[in-house]
């Protein structure tokens, strides 16, 4: 059994509203009105003890991690941005921002017709931000997360906490009767750098620490918009700022996906004392990401050897790295593939016509951008994975 955790307290506020008129809706009545506010105990000093059985689990997880993060080895350059890519989707699909593999790439390219795929490759510079500041789990470093994720969004304001009160739950207009109603904006700055010295400390189980530091942070709720995010950004800091990965970022977002009503009562038990399912979710949403992971990079292998097959080149052709490059980068221009193999534009294009003409690579013409390609099988294997990603049941056996 677990040890009792502190639960969240509660504070009456008054509630003013603005008088403003709601969309759809008449202005909002100006009697004031009286609400419950989260109070989150501070947590820096305290020592989370989930049951034995959770806490088994959640070591098991972390080796687990640690053990897929190895077995990479010399291929760890190439697939670390593709597995951080992959984190970045699942954790904007728990927010239900979803987009196929082919719209991501091309919105990294500068492709901003489709919001959605925008958003999600903000989300992905977010959670390379994240890793570059792993050694600097403060607020600047949180803040730095949140202006990069929320950097194109007009309506809120990128990298500031908050300074108006949010919740969730039934009226957009008014907190009173929210299923959840977060601390009032004063208390923000103060419990943010009590989760965040919790988070730095380094006498506690890597995983455990990593679960409470979530649910506490989900529980200030920092921001206007944008904290599921950054928070499942900051769980990947605290992975890599830990050891318990050193190359590569586990789509642990993945895992979350299969059961995300799970994810949410999680962490509304976190907030009445109880660890042991938030604690308990995140290792076995790690367990299923470390699978379903392994899946993917061998899918793409498969892809890769395939093309050996239809290729035809000299061993010391430039054909050989555009194929190890498309593996993990499935949509460029002429422009990015030049850059990327140090080679003059000029240079690459007949490099991109003999695998158009080796069924490797499609071509088309995008609105503004130019000609692109793209390797479809690459990204049939990570829509497959996005899909493994949302199915109970799938992707949870270890090899």
């Amino acid at each position: 059994m677990s040890t009792p955790w502190p639960p969240i307290g509660h504070e009456k506020v008054d509630w003013v509203p603005s008088g403003r008129p709601t969309v759809g809706l008449r202005a909002e009545p100006l009697r004031a009105v009286v609400f419950e506010a989260a109070v989150p105990p501070l947590i820096h000093d305290s020592s989370p003890a989930p049951s034995a059985e959770v806490a088994a689990l959640a070591e098991d997880a972390s080796l687990e991690l640690t053990r897929f993060d190895a077995t990479l080895g010399g291929e760890v350059a190439a697939f670390a941005p593709l597995l951080l890519r992959s984190e970045a989707v699942a954790s904007s699909r728990i927010e239900n921002l979803t987009a196929t593999a082919r719209s991501v790439f091309t919105a990294e390219l500068g492709d901003e017709r489709k919001r959605n795929a925008t958003l999600i490759a903000a989300n992905t510079r977010a959670m390379s931000a994240a890793i570059d500041l792993a050694d600097d789990l403060t607020r600047a470093s949180v803040l730095t997360m949140h202006a990069t994720l929320m950097a194109s969004d007009a309506r809120h304001t990128p990298g500031a906490l908050r300074d108006e009160q949010v919740w969730i739950g039934r009226s957009s207009s008014s907190p009173v009767g929210a299923e959840f109603v977060a601390p009032v904006s004063s208390r923000v700055p103060a419990l943010l750098d009590d989760c965040l010295a919790f988070a730095r400390r380094d006498d506690l189980p890597v995983l455990v620490q990593t679960a409470v530091t979530h649910a506490q942070f989900e529980t200030i709720h920092p921001f206007t918009d944008g904290n599921g995010r950054t928070g499942r950004s900051l769980t990947q800091a605290m992975l890599r700022s830990k050891g318990v990965t050193r190359s590569v970022t586990v789509p642990v977002s993945a895992g979350l996906l299969t059961d995300v009503d799970a994810y949410h009562r999680a962490l509304t038990a976190y907030r009445a004392g109880e660890l042991d399912p938030i604690v308990r979710l995140t290792a076995e949403a790690s367990l299923r990401a470390v699978a379903n992971a392994r899946r993917l990079v061998d899918d793409l292998h498969d892809v890769r050897a395939s093309w050996t097959t239809r290729v035809t080149a000299r061993s010391d052709s430039s054909v050989w790295r555009l194929l190890d490059l498309l593996v993990h980068q499935p949509v460029v221009d002429a422009a990015t593939a030049a850059s990327r193999l140090s080679l003059a534009p000029s240079n690459v294009y007949p490099l991109l016509r003999r695998l158009v003409e080796s069924g490797v690579l499609k071509q088309k013409a995008e609105y503004k951008l130019g000609t692109i390609w793209r390797a479809d099988e690459v990204l049939s294997a990570l829509d497959a994975f996005a899909a493994r990603s949302g199915r109970r049941g799938e992707a949870t056996a270890l090899s």
